[in-house]
Order: structure tokens, then sequence, then C-alpha cells
């Protein structure tokens, strides 16, 4: 017999597929929310996100200065200018809600007050564990508070 795992989230009626981990690699099931992967339904695949601008809810923050596609490790950096005083932003991949490559425009599912409230960037600590438990758990307490996934934010 198969044993279940708790932490798995699922809660359609359609059987698990790729072990729950999502059909694109390093891609995230639908409706779960896990910080370091991209979703599926996002649009992102292997594409270089680099240059691409970046839509929060409520607004536009910047562009990519750089963009992992490591499976478990995704992340996005946004250089976001004067808007946050010429500083960086570091965006785990699970805030991503979509992307539009003919508009070279990625949308995220967070309003710039959240993202200004984020732990700060720091180019010398950004893959050290415990920033990123600190900044995975930031976006993950405030994912709960979203409502479900529906469609792409336009």
């Amino acid at each position: 017999m198969e044993r279940l795992d708790p932490h798995a989230t699922h809660a359609g009626t359609e059987p698990i597929v790729d072990d729950g981990r999502g059909a694109v690699a390093g891609g995230a099931p639908g409706g779960a929310f896990d910080p370091w992967r991209y979703r599926d339904e996002a649009g992102v695949a292997s594409a270089d996100l680099t240059g691409y601008k970046v839509e929060a809810t409520d607004g536009g923050i910047g562009k990519i200065d750089r963009a992992s596609h490591d499976v478990d490790d995704s992340y996005l950096v946004v250089d976001v200018g004067p808007w946050i005083f010429d500083r960086k932003v570091m965006l785990p991949a699970g805030t991503v809600n979509h992307v539009d490559h003919d508009e070279r425009k990625v949308f995220v599912d967070r309003d710039k007050d959240q993202i200004k409230a984020a732990p700060e960037y720091d180019e010398a600590d950004h893959a050290d564990p415990t920033y990123r438990d600190k900044l995975g758990g930031y976006y993950g307490e405030n994912h709960s508070a979203l409502p479900p996934d529906g469609p792409p934010r336009t």
C-alpha cells in the first residue's frame, strides 16, 4: 500500500501526477505555494527573464537584474531603482503569477508595500539558508492572505 505524504497539498479529485511536483521541472503544482519554485501555469519554463519589467498587483516596481531557474532554488533579483532608495529586492519564484513574453513583463501576486516590507536583499547573503528561510517564510505568510489562484492578472 502506498503511504500518504503528510506535507502534500492536494484538494482536487484528480490523481496527483508527477509526484505532486508539477509538470515543469522545478514547477510547483497549481494551488500550492512553494516560494522557490515557479508555478506551472506562470509560463516561465526556462525563459531568460533578465531585463523583463516586473509588475506588482498595484504597478511596476523595476526590471529583473538576475533570474534563477535552479530546481527548488528559483528566484528573481529586481533592480527597483529609486522606488526603494536605489536598491534591489529578491523575489522567490513562487510569487510569479504569470509572464507576458510579448510585453517582456513578469507579474507577481504581491503589492508594492508587501515587497517593500520584505527582508532586505543583500548580494553577499542571498544564498544564506537563514536569509532564504526568512524570505520564504515572509512571502509564504503573505500568500495565505491572498485569494485562491484564479486566472492570471493582466
